[in-house]
């Protein structure tokens, strides 16, 4: 009998000179530089988040119309949030930590305590959840809508605030400014409207009447630390650079796509700007001018600049999330991983880890 072992793990083990089975044929090896990953959705997975004070707690919502908390130390699932009745397009943690909400294309949003999973609050009003921001400085939550309107609510106990109105399209983009004064949001119909949240009045507003503005939609925005300078995106393949008081800036043009993602960095005058094209383009935003074109091999879907930090990290449709110097235009990591293109991904408040959401179904957790 032991002689009929050896000759089965020599038969076995019989994978040539390096002693290494390679693929099959017909076989495609990816590549895969994740630390862990989370599989539970079984359909395309579109939003992600990262707790803001246990960095190893994620929430993730899908096209198969749930969300989950887990997390990205081990995997594990903590809790699968109620279902919803149409796509997950939207989940995040209060910036306390304390809540937890999922906004649906159902017009659902639901809310839970963070610490017993339970759900203590679901808001309506939206015909279609488009977007989600918790106030930076209290549990108040904001959401944009697909009929135009934004909504606030009061947490937990889920009390209706105010109603915005001022778009006439699809509300592609908003959130509070960093002191919380002022909600800024950019819709399918080329405006951006200055709101005052107190009154829910338009304090200002851009549309392509004025034709230094965007002439299509806008479809991402960011906001400066000082909430000065306003930074949009359009389907009109331009970024715009705005004051918060409705004068423009300037223009940032060089995509020859529609701009999908905007950001400002927090410690030198630069501004990231993503497109279908593939480009990532830095500009130094005291002169208006490009410093640098960078590339994914497909549509760039978002960025984010480290805090405190001349690095950006984006994600593609190409698979893959890479991390950017700004200052040298150097490309300092990639990670692969996905099948599919990536639609969301989370940072780390130290840039250490990043967690992604693909249209393949997984959410991988990658670390420099």
């Amino acid at each position: 009998m032991m002689d009929d072992d050896d000759d089965d793990e020599e038969e076995e083990g019989d994978y040539g000179e390096e002693g290494a089975a390679g693929p099959g044929e017909g076989e495609v090896l990816v590549e895969d530089d994740s630390v862990q990953g989370f599989f539970a959705h079984k359909e395309p997975v579109f939003a992600i988040d990262l707790h803001p004070k246990m960095p190893t707690l994620a929430v993730s919502g899908g096209g198969d119309d749930k969300a989950y908390v887990w997390r990205t130390d081990t995997g594990e699932e903590v809790a699968a949030l109620d279902k919803h009745e149409d796509s997950v397009c939207s989940a995040q943690f209060s910036r306390d930590g304390t809540l937890v909400a999922t906004g649906g294309m159902d017009g659902k949003i639901n809310v839970y305590s963070v610490d017993d999973r339970r759900r203590c609050a679901q808001l309506d009003g939206p015909d279609e959840v488009q977007w989600m921001d918790w106030h930076p400085k209290g549990n108040v939550l904001l959401a944009g809508a697909n009929d135009g309107s934004l909504w606030m609510w009061s947490l937990p106990a889920g009390s209706f605030m105010s109603v915005f109105s001022g778009h006439s399209g699809p509300v592609n983009c908003g959130r509070f400014t960093h002191a919380g004064r002022n909600i800024v949001s950019g819709s399918e119909d080329g405006t951006l409207i200055v709101w005052d949240p107190k009154t829910a009045a338009i304090v200002h507003q851009l549309s392509p009447r004025d034709e230094r503005f965007h002439q299509d939609g806008v479809t991402c925005l960011d906001i400066s630390k000082d909430d000065q300078v306003i930074l949009t995106g359009s389907m009109d393949t331009t970024a715009k650079l705005t004051r918060i008081n409705g004068s423009i800036l300037g223009s940032l043009d060089h995509a020859t796509e529609s701009v999908e993602c905007v950001g400002l960095c927090g410690v030198l005058p630069l501004a990231a700007t993503g497109s279908v094209d593939g480009t990532l383009n830095i500009w130094d935003i005291n002169t208006m001018r490009l410093r640098t074109s960078l590339r994914h091999d497909d549509t760039v879907t978002r960025l984010k600049w480290h805090s405190d930090s001349p690095l950006v990290t984006s994600s593609s449709m190409d698979c893959t999330v890479r991390t950017w110097d700004a200052r040298t235009g150097d490309c300092v990591r990639t990670w692969n991983g996905h099948q599919a293109g990536i639609m969301d991904f989370a940072l780390s408040a130290d840039g250490k880890h990043v967690v992604t959401a693909s249209d393949d179904g997984c959410c991988l957790v990658f670390a420099q």
